[in-house]
């Protein structure tokens, strides 16, 4: 029996499959599943508001057991650590063999780690839970923008924004709710958040059930490379660059989401809530700015998005450490918004770069924003104990300018775009 041959719309190459109809082509033909893209962005909210209680609770952590900058440096590290190992692991894992409940499984060591979290005494006890936090994120983000992807029907930047979307406005929660329930009622109040943990592990538990008849035959063949993709070279170069680019944006969202708080207490002497709520501001900003970065990705190229968000946030950023608190709080907005429109870009590229390899380069990309967020954090904190809190937000402010790197990212297929 002939098999028919399937352009891929997002891919460099031209895949056999091996059952007929494909999945794929399927959902594509059918348009955007938005009742499991929505399921999966709020799960990535959920998700990632639970993480973001780490950094938020800092303050806290640091008054009851006399931490320094480093120590905290080092929770973030802990956290970081896990899931930018064994995210690429889990991504290559899944290449190979999908694994349809491994989202809400995963989700269960971000349900204990809070649970212990909230007892710890000791500070070796908090660094394991932690990891234990981190681990869940390790399994959860290459498969759930896996999902993301099947769901998207073809508009690949758009159902990357919507899923960066949920875990955006996650991260922004955890101060608010750092400040309204964690500083008033103390960190065994932490306890209270795995029931959200639980509601995740119920929603990805369906989110399951829906994701395992789409991967039931999803096995293809390489039969030939797109006439105007980059060689292997390239690619290999491109993939460098945005590691880079990626590198510039999370280092700095890092030093603003792990010391912020402590920069406006040190220089404008407001209180830690008052803190936490600004902290909320630049991540609100955050997430609003990575929607909107993959529907323009979709339209324009994603290599202009990525140009305008690094080098597009420098103004501001070199701006800031001489701005007053009302000037800080602005500055942060435009620099939240700009410089978050880049990662849907960044790792719907990477994908379209290397689409026969789609997990590992998931975990990858999730994995170094994650690991470099936790390998960052904990060496501006060992900057911030020698030389003050300010001198890192003078330095950091930079860092936007490795965006001229992105003229080294090769042009991609007018079908990749």
């Amino acid at each position: 029996m002939n098999k028919p041959v399937v352009v891929s719309e997002e891919a460099l190459v031209v895949l056999v499959p091996d059952v007929t109809p494909a999945p794929a082509a399927k959902a594509a033909a059918a348009g955007p599943a938005y009742i499991v893209l929505a399921g999966i962005s709020f799960s990535h909210f959920l998700n990632d508001t639970m993480q973001s209680l780490i950094a938020s609770i800092y303050p806290i952590l640091k008054q009851s057991y006399a931490l320094d900058f480093a120590q905290i440096g080092m929770i973030t590290l802990a956290f970081q650590f896990t899931a930018s190992l064994l995210q690429p692991v889990v991504g290559h894992f899944t290449d190979k063999k999908a694994q349809p409940f491994s989202l809400a499984i995963g989700m269960g060591s971000t349900f204990f780690g809070l649970l212990l979290l909230s007892v710890a005494q000791q500070y070796p006890v908090i660094l394991i839970a932690a990891a234990l936090v981190g681990l869940g994120s390790a399994v959860f983000h290459p498969e759930s923008a896996r999902i993301a992807r099947l769901a998207s029907g073809g508009r690949y930047g758009f159902a990357q924004s919507v899923f960066q979307l949920g875990g955006s406005f996650g991260t922004s929660m955890g101060p608010v709710l750092a400040a309204l329930i964690v500083v008033p009622f103390g960190q065994p109040s932490i306890a209270w958040f795995s029931s959200i943990a639980f509601l995740a592990i119920v929603i990805l538990w369906r989110i399951g059930v829906w994701y395992k008849p789409q991967i039931a035959a999803r096995k293809f063949t390489l039969v030939e490379r797109h006439p105007d993709a980059p060689s292997s070279r390239r690619v290999m170069i491109a993939l460098a660059v945005l590691v880079a680019l990626l590198f510039s944006k999370q280092l700095y969202v890092s030093s603003l989401s792990s010391y912020y708080i402590f920069y406006l207490i040190d220089k404008f002497a407001v209180s830690t809530q008052a803190a936490q709520l600004y902290l909320f501001v630049f991540l609100a900003a955050n997430a609003v700015g990575a929607f909107f970065g993959g529907p323009l990705g979709d339209r324009f190229g994603r290599k202009y998005v990525i140009w305008f968000s690094i080098l597009g946030a420098l103004p501001f950023t070199l701006a800031l450490p001489y701005a007053g608190l009302f000037g800080s709080a602005v500055l942060t907005v435009f620099i939240g918004f700009i410089i978050s429109s880049a990662t849907s870009s960044i790792i719907v590229f990477a994908q379209e770069l290397m689409p026969h390899r789609f997990g590992m380069i998931s975990g990858v990309f999730f994995g170094v924003a994650f690991g470099i967020g936790g390998l960052g954090a904990a060496v501006l904190g060992k900057v911030a104990d020698h030389t003050g809190i300010g001198f890192v937000y003078q330095v950091c402010a930079f860092l936007p300018a490795i965006g001229l790197l992105a003229v080294f990212l090769p042009k991609l297929p007018r079908s990749a775009r």
